[in-house]
């Protein structure tokens, strides 16, 4: 289905690959073999994984899968070369593991990268108003989480310092957007005395919940003391996310909002 799934597959295939090569020219054990494999296995994916974070769901997905191949690989092939069958119930125990682990990696491929054209058309039905819909999870969850908390007391300093400096921002558009057409929106900035808040860089970033694909990033430009505007058209009609930077010099002011963008057909 897409990228993760075949680096699971190709993982699973050399993973047994490796096993079977040091059974038969190691000369070594089945149990010994999936130890030995599974050990090197966790050397080197760690290490790569810290190197290059895929998140927390991905990285616990391949440890998972790799780990019970290699489990696999110890009691099937163990069980091959004593000429005895495998026993039923270590047989269940490791298969449910492995049906839990495999559902697991489908369901995050899936959010990553939606369903295939052919099983959204079977499995979901039509979109009302033939609006486009998507499978892919909205994403706004970001995987980084150890760099969010890193930074999460410079953030509380800086709404502190925002408080405290108290610029008035009014936002909007200025008539009702819809998708595809381009539409002022535009930025009012004061000062905490009320005053226009001129010479200022306006910038920002309409952000789609369904696919960061169709962002929009967006720099106003002034057209009078304190007034920033420009024409932007975003791509779908549906909710938006904003956030807004105003700097001035040294300092700068961040919000947040949201907005909705019609499709035009009840004109």
């Amino acid at each position: 289905m897409n990228g993760l799934l075949l680096g699971l597959a190709l993982g699973v295939g050399a993973i047994l690959l490796a096993n079977l090569g040091l059974i038969r020219f190691a000369r070594t054990s089945a149990k010994q073999a999936a130890a030995t494999v599974a050990l090197i296995t966790l050397g080197l994916y760690v290490p790569y994984a810290i190197l290059r974070w895929p998140g927390g769901d991905v990285f616990a997905l391949h440890l998972a899968i790799y780990l019970l191949a290699s489990l696999a690989c110890g009691m099937l092939l163990g069980a091959r070369a004593g000429g005895r069958g495998l026993h039923w119930g270590p047989a269940l125990i490791g298969g449910f593991f492995i049906v839990v682990v495999v559902l697991g990696a489908v369901f995050v491929a899936v959010a990553e990268h939606g369903l295939s054209p052919t099983l959204f058309r079977w499995l979901l039905p039509e979109a009302r108003n033939q609006r486009e819909v998507s499978s892919v999870f909205p994403g706004v969850i970001a995987h980084d989480f150890h760099k969010k908390e890193a930074l999460y007391n410079q953030y509380l300093q800086q709404v502190e310092r925002q408080r405290q400096r108290g610029w008035q921002i009014q936002k909007g558009w200025l008539t009702e957007p819809v998708a595809g057409e381009p539409t002022v929106f535009r930025v009012a900035a004061r000062t905490r005395a009320g005053e226009p808040l001129s010479g200022a860089t306006v910038t920002g970033r309409f952000l789609r919940p369904s696919g960061s694909a169709l962002d929009v990033p967006f720099t106003l430009a002034e057209q009078e003391p304190g007034v920033y505007e420009a024409a932007l058209a975003l791509p779908a009609a549906g909710a938006w996310n904003l956030v807004l930077q105003v700097r001035q010099g040294e300092e700068w002011h961040e919000i947040s909002a949201n907005t909705t963008v019609g499709d035009g057909k009840g004109r």
